[in-house]
C-alpha cells in the first residue's frame, strides 16, 4: 500500500472516530467517496476490524446515554432496557392467545384442515 492511502485511511478512521461512525459524514469530512471508503473496507481486513471497532464505540455512546436516562428515572428507557437486557430475567412481553372449542382469538376454526382468520 503506498502511503497516500494509508494516509486516507488513518485521515477516514479518524473522521469516522468523530462521527460515531456515520459513513457519509466522515466521506465528506475528508473529501473521499464512498466507493472508495467501502473498497478500502473490503479488500483490508486491518482497515474493517478499525472501522468495525468504531462501531463499538458508538454503540458503547448510546448504551452510556440510554443509562443516564435510566439514572434520571425516564420510564421509557427503563421499559426498552429491561425489554432487551432483562429477557433472562422475565421482562419479556407475551402475546396470551385465548382459545375456546372451535375459537383461537383472532383465528377461526373453520374445519379440522383449514384455518380462517379473522375477526373473532
Amino acid at each position: 500500500m503506498n502511503k497516500t492511502e494509508q494516509l486516507k485511511k488513518e485521515q477516514i478512521l479518524q473522521a469516522l472516530t468523530k462521527s460515531l461512525g456515520i459513513v457519509s459524514t466522515a466521506c465528506a469530512s475528508v473529501g473521499m467517496s464512498r466507493t472508495t471508503y467501502y473498497k478500502y473496507y473490503n479488500d483490508d481486513k486491518d482497515f474493517k476490524a478499525l472501522v468495525n471497532d468504531i462501531g463499538d464505540i458508538a454503540l458503547d455512546c448510546a448504551e452510556s446515554q440510554l443509562l443516564e436516562l435510566i439514572k434520571e428515572k425516564n420510564i421509557t428507557a427503563i421499559i426498552f432496557y429491561l425489554k432487551t437486557k432483562g429477557k433472562k430475567r422475565g421482562y419479556v412481553e407475551k402475546q396470551e392467545v385465548g382459545q375456546n372449542s372451535n375459537t383461537i382469538t383472532g383465528i377461526k376454526l373453520v374445519d379440522d384442515k383449514s384455518l380462517k382468520v379473522g375477526f373473532v
